[in-house]
């Protein structure tokens, strides 16, 4: 089984591709929503007892979280040790499961794959990318967010250049959505091929 990452920068269309390759049945491992699900559940009393005042009836509160982080860049390392290991727990049952059942290829959805090394755990990397402008047309637009947070979200993650350069696919999502699906649907031709 080829195990692949999917990562790019904030704001990059990632999210958008991951479901691009869902919609031809690739099965998709999204860290993020692992964390949101760890967030309903076991990471609460953890995080709770490092970060006190971010859990409310019994779920994380992110935009407590990210509050507490903004004035406390500091203790985004402490955060991730507690969160980390239950992600690749999560992402190693993924695979067994995908493994046992013959599954040619799946991706790996993680957003700080080159920042977390996580390249070493995975087959090929595909890189997913857009101009800066689009980019932060793009971020700007999320709730809660502001340019302050943007700054410091890009300051811990790898240069995009760099990313593209390490890249096995990079997938520029600049253009139409259409463009986009096309680059995608490419890449599942060319690891069917491999496969």
């Amino acid at each position: 089984m080829i195990i692949v990452g999917l990562t790019g920068s904030i704001g990059m269309g990632k999210s958008t591709t991951a479901q691009m390759f869902r919609e031809l049945g690739v099965p998709v491992n999204d860290a993020d929503e692992v964390v949101h699900d760890l967030y309903r559940g076991e990471a609460v009393a953890p995080v709770e007892a490092a970060f006190p005042g971010v859990a409310r009836d019994g779920v994380i509160d992110r935009a407590e979280l990210s509050r507490q982080l903004v004035a406390r860049p500091d203790r985004l390392s402490e955060l991730e040790r507690i969160v980390h290991p239950l992600v690749r727990a999560r992402e190693q049952e993924f695979i067994a499961r995908h493994r046992a059942a013959g599954t040619p290829f799946v991706i790996l959805d993680i957003p700080l794959l080159y920042e977390t090394k996580a390249e070493t755990r995975v087959d090929r990397v595909v890189v997913v990318s857009c101009d800066l402008e689009t980019q932060r047309e793009r971020v700007m637009k999320r709730p809660g967010m502001t340019a302050e947070k943007f700054a410091m979200i890009l300051a811990r993650q790898v240069p995009d250049s760099e990313k593209r350069a390490r890249a096995d696919y990079v997938i520029d999502t600049s253009d139409s959505f259409e463009m986009t699906r096309k680059q995608v649907r490419s890449v599942v031709d060319q690891l069917r091929a491999d496969g």
